[in-house]
C-alpha cells in the first residue's frame, strides 16, 4: 500500500511522465488521487460458451442479448465480464458478442469500453437485418425475432424453403430454432397453430420437437383414456384402444385448430376410424386447406364396422 501511494505521489507530480507512458495524454494534464471503495455486486452472465478443444487460442465467449434501453448495460456487461475472469482464473483469451435491436437503444456511455467494444465485441443490431436482402439463413432466422407479425409467416416459410438445402439434420436444427422464435413470439398460439401457418407438413415435423409435444401428448393422453376404457370393459387389447384414441384425439385437436371446429359428426367419424386410416390422415392433415377437403377425405375412408 505503501509503495502504491509513493507511485502516486510521482504520478501527480510528474504528469509529463504519465503522457510519455500512455499514448495521447496530454503533458499538461492535472490529475486528483483517490482511493474509493469498489463494492463487489452480485452478477448472473446471460450467457458463457466455454470451448470444447483444448487449443488454448480458442476464445471464451460472453454472449447477451439486449432488447430494452438500460443505461447501465455495458457497464454491467464488461463489471460480470471481467469478475467471472478473474473469480474463475480463465487462461484463455474472450470475444463478446451482443444481441441488440437497434443502434438507437440507450445502453450507457460507450466512452469508457470503446476499445473493447472495438476490437473484442461483436454487436448484431437486428433492426438492421429486418431490410437485408440475401441474408445467410442463420441471419435470416435471427431477423425473424424483430419483422413485424404480418410478414414474419411468409419469411419463416423462406427460411424453412432455404433450410430445404442444408440437408436433413440442418433442417431439423432450424425447424427446432424456428419453433422456439416463433414460441416467444405468439405466445398465445399453440403448436398447433404455429404448424398451419408455416404449412408443414407431417414429414418434415416427425423428429422435432413440434412433433414430439404436439402428437406425443395426444397420443399419451388418448392411450391412457383407452387403457381406463379397457380395464373398465375388461377388455385385453386396451392398449390397442388407447392407442386409437389417442390418434383420434391428436387428428381432431389438430384439425379443430387448423379448419375452425368439426362438426359432430365429422368428430364422431374421426373417433371410429381405424388406426390405419387414423395415421393415413395423419399424414396428409395438415395438407388440408379446409373443411369440403376434410369431408372429401373422410367421404373416401368410410369407417370400417367390425
Amino acid at each position: 500500500m505503501k509503495t502504491d501511494k509513493l507511485y502516486y505521489q510521482i504520478f501527480l507530480a510528474q504528469p509529463a511522465l504519465l503522457a510519455e507512458l500512455i499514448p495521447g495524454l496530454p503533458a499538461d494534464c492535472q490529475f486528483e488521487y483517490v482511493a474509493p471503495v469498489v463494492k463487489e455486486s452480485e452478477f448472473r452472465l446471460d450467457g458463457l460458451l466455454m470451448p470444447l478443444t483444448d487449443d488454448p487460442a480458442v476464445p471464451v465467449i460472453f454472449i447477451e442479448a439486449q432488447m430494452q434501453a438500460d443505461p447501465r448495460f455495458y457497464g454491467r456487461y464488461f463489471a460480470e465480464t471481467h469478475l467471472y475472469l478473474y473469480q474463475y482464473q480463465i487462461e484463455r483469451p474472450w470475444r463478446g458478442l451482443l444481441i441488440l435491436r437497434s443502434q438507437q437503444q440507450n445502453l450507457g456511455s460507450e466512452i469508457p469500453y470503446a476499445t473493447l467494444l472495438n476490437q473484442q465485441v461483436q454487436r448484431l443490431y437486428l433492426n438492421d437485418l429486418r431490410e437485408a436482402a440475401e441474408l445467410p439463413l442463420s441471419l435470416a432466422l435471427l431477423r425473424l425475432i424483430v419483422l413485424p407479425d404480418a410478414s414474419l409467416p411468409k419469411a419463416a416459410k423462406q427460411v424453412i424453403e432455404q433450410a430445404r438445402t442444408q440437408g436433413e439434420t440442418a433442417f431439423q436444427s432450424i425447424l427446432d430454432s424456428l419453433e422456439a422464435i416463433l414460441i416467444n413470439r405468439f405466445p398465445q398460439f399453440t403448436t398447433q397453430e404455429i404448424l398451419a401457418m408455416l404449412d408443414l407438413t407431417i414429414a418434415d415435423i416427425r423428429q422435432t420437437r413440434f412433433y414430439q409435444e404436439v402428437f406425443q401428448e395426444g397420443r399419451e393422453e388418448g392411450r391412457e383414456e383407452g387403457r381406463e376404457e379397457g380395464r373398465e370393459e375388461g377388455r385385453e387389447e386396451g392398449e390397442q384402444i388407447g392407442t386409437q384414441k389417442g390418434e383420434a384425439a391428436t387428428l381432431i385437436r389438430l384439425l379443430t385448430r387448423r379448419l375452425g371446429p368439426l362438426p359432430e359428426s365429422q368428430v364422431a367419424q374421426i373417433q371410429n376410424l381405424s388406426l390405419p386410416q387414423l395415421e393415413a390422415l395423419l399424414d396428409v392433415v395438415l395438407d388440408l386447406a379446409d373443411g369440403d377437403e376434410l369431408s372429401a377425405w373422410l367421404a373416401a375412408h368410410p369407417v370400417v364396422e367390425p
